[in-house]
């Protein structure tokens, strides 16, 4: 039988294979995410300007730059507007898709791959083809061509003074995650005993009372973390706004969310203000935080009920 020292052989050896694999990873959690993070902090206090070399100590008069500047609050509040659009639809359209899989028996998993498949599409790209074919200008482009055929106005929906980019900007986020979710929603499903719904349907519970009474309460967690996900990343909104918004006359009103705003004043043309888009970062990771904060305390409560 092996001795001691066998044993404390193999436990170094362990631990050295440890490392190896650990290592890369925190390497580059390390260069990636932690030094960015703490130099921006630093960048926020001081005064750089087309340098990401801190120059002059200006304390906290970036944050309260930011805090009083019209077109950051603005894009605050297309966050707001944007999440009130997109975190309910989507929520909606990726629960009813799910449901809807979860009945069918036939071709189920290409219907499941149908749907998925556009969350592989990058975001760059899905926001060209939305704007270049989808929704081209006032008189071309597939959705106005469809709308003349049937005797309507083509509609400017990328210009003007109306809010039809609100449109655009949804239906390209809706196509682009709803499978995500769906996927999601589909694999809290699979966690309900189907003999609760044999139970409900014995006591004369229809389809509707199923759902609301079995369905959704053993839904909740993932409903939660859905709903999360689905308000974080309509708070990390850009490449829909930027690449599909961003012509020759600017952005409409209310179409420029924080990433955009603090992009433009960190990397646009003019004065690169790097310290007060540090700061931007600042606000916005602070704000996620909460964000996460009041998640963690939501699951909590979904998994003690």
């Amino acid at each position: 039988m092996p001795g001691p020292r066998a044993g404390t052989t193999l436990a170094r050896s362990n631990r050295r294979w440890f490392w190896v694999f650990v290592a890369p990873f925190l390497v580059g959690l390390l260069v990636f995410v932690y030094v960015p993070l703490l130099w921006s902090l630093a960048l926020s206090l001081f005064d750089a300007r087309n340098t990401v070399t801190p120059t002059r100590f200006v304390g906290l008069d970036n944050y309260a730059y930011l805090l009083s500047d019209r077109l950051f609050l603005s894009s605050l509040g297309t966050f707001i507007v944007f999440a009130l659009f997109i975190v309910p639809v989507t929520f909606a359209c990726s629960l009813a898709l799910a449901l809807l899989l979860q009945r069918i028996t036939v071709l189920r998993a290409f219907f499941r791959s149908v749907f998925f498949i556009p969350t592989a599409v990058s975001y760059v790209i899905a926001a060209m083809v939305w704007r270049m074919s989808f929704f081209n200008g006032a008189r071309f482009g597939l959705v106005n061509t469809l709308l003349v055929a049937v005797g309507q106005q083509p509609v400017n929906w990328l210009g003007g003074e109306n809010d039809w980019y609100w449109f655009v900007l949804v239906s390209l986020r809706l196509w682009l995650q709803v499978g995500f979710y769906m996927i999601l929603f589909i694999a809290g499903l699979n966690q309900i005993d189907p003999q609760l719904y044999e139970a409900a349907a014995l006591d004369g519970a229809g389809a509707w009372k199923r759902f609301w009474y079995v369905t959704f309460p053993l839904l909740r967690p993932t409903a939660v973390a859905v709903s999360m996900l689905l308000l974080f990343n309509a708070f990390q909104a850009f490449d829909e706004f930027y690449n599909t918004l961003n012509t020759a006359g600017g952005y409409p009103p209310y179409a420029r969310p924080p990433l955009v705003y603090l992009y433009l004043i960190t990397f646009g043309g003019g004065s690169q203000d790097l310290g007060v888009g540090s700061a931007g970062t600042m606000i916005l990771t602070l704000v996620i935080l909460v964000f996460s904060f009041l998640q963690n305390r939501l699951l909590a409560i979904g998994a003690d009920k």
